[in-house]
């Protein structure tokens, strides 16, 4: 990483690429990070829930906050640090966890241009106009909803934890609930009120997430339908669509391909 001896360096960035299977344990940071998947799939858990970060998308941490990184498939992973609070409104709004957002080609562009710069300086000219350019990229990014938040009542999260070891499991609510000592009732109460998520909506975003991992694992759809328990590969493709506005296929065959600094 850069030299932050200059108290002028107000964003420095990190490339790394990881092999399948690698994870990053828990961990923190002083400076603000935009995490950017420029290859593969990153999974960002956090106590507050989950982020799948698909190819060409980022997450936003906020300095401070604990997290771990699970890496699925060969992950290419493009980071800019920027000293807390630097991004002014996005470092406010996203001030409390993490988030999942869009990255457009120009801000893509500037991610990889820094990252070959190594580090921005608001003391040299040519760095100072280029900070001004990625603050206001990062202004109006706009979050995705690709998070799986984590219920807090043990009943709930006893539920949660079963489904998401497990997303093929296609047990009703009812037998679910009575597996975990409450009515099924009980159980939609406490994933609307700690969610902000009914029942149903939570157990397809967790299968639409889990589905993201798979197919960056190279995942034939097929099998990745049958997996995330859906009864065919046409349902399957129908609400991924719905979710994401394309195809399973579409969706890792984009023409996106980011040079690599």
């Amino acid at each position: 990483m850069p030299d932050l001896r200059q108290d002028t360096v107000v964003i420095r960035s990190y490339a790394i690429s990881y092999s399948r299977g690698c994870t990053i344990p828990p961990h923190t940071h002083d400076w603000d990070q935009l995490v950017y998947a420029s290859q593969g799939v990153m999974s960002v858990h956090t106590s507050e829930g989950s982020w799948v970060v698909p190819a060409h998308r980022a997450v936003w941490v906020p300095a401070g906050v604990e997290h771990a990184v699970e890496l699925s498939g060969s992950v290419a992973m493009r980071t800019l640090y920027l000293a807390a609070g630097l991004a002014g409104d996005l470092s406010r709004n996203f001030s409390t966890g993490c988030r999942a957002v869009n990255v457009s080609p120009l801000l893509r562009e500037l991610i990889l241009h820094t990252i070959a710069l190594g580090a921005l300086d608001s003391a040299v000219p040519a760095h100072s106009r280029l900070i001004g350019i990625l603050l206001d990229q990062l202004e109006s990014i706009l979050e995705i909803p690709l998070q799986l938040p984590r219920p807090v009542d043990e009943r709930a999260l006893r539920i949660a934890n079963r489904l998401r070891d497990n997303p093929v499991d296609n047990s009703t609510l009812e037998h679910l609930a009575q597996s975990a000592g409450a009515s099924a009732r009980t159980i939609e109460r406490l994933f609307r009120a700690e969610t902000k998520m009914g029942f149903a909506e939570w157990r397809r975003r967790l299968r639409l997430l889990h589905a993201l991992r798979q197919l960056a694992a190279g995942e034939p759809v097929t099998g990745v339908a049958l997996d995330a328990g859906y009864d065919s590969t046409s349902a399957f493709i129908a609400m991924f669509r719905k979710h994401t506005g394309i195809t399973p296929g579409r969706y890792y065959s984009k023409t996106e391909r980011p040079r690599r600094p």
